[in-house]
């Protein structure tokens, strides 16, 4: 499969997950997950979805409520999107926004020890 056409069926899969944990999850810690991105794998077989919350869960437990309800999400994909196979959905913490966050803390130190 090309990149071009693996791209959009990942970003269409982490658009479709975000809209399903967001108004079909009956489950409140589930809604107050973000999808920040998706990689399907080339042959569809398999899907990584990343994700970060605001809630204070660890999250290592975040990831196994999401590994539980990922059967669930995948059936509920599989209606909404057209594809011939639904890939297997693994859900990982997406510490991108942590480590930004990180990195701004310390660029603000440094600002205030310049002053």
């Amino acid at each position: 499969m090309n990149s071009i056409k693996q791209k959009q069926i990942s970003n269409e899969l982490a658009r479709v997950i975000a809209e399903i944990l967001g108004n079909e999850a009956r489950d409140e810690l589930l809604k107050t997950i973000t999808i920040t991105g998706a990689e399907v794998a080339s042959d569809l077989s398999s899907a990584k979805v990343y994700f970060t919350s605001l809630s204070a869960m660890n999250p290592k437990d975040l990831e196994k409520e999401l590994k539980e309800s990922a059967p669930y999400v995948r059936t509920l994909v599989s209606q909404k999107m057209e594809l011939r196979h639904t890939p297997e959905i693994r859900f990982v913490f997406d510490k991108s926004v942590e480590y930004g966050n990180k990195i701004d803390r310390i660029i603000e130190s440094i600002h205030e020890n310049d002053n």
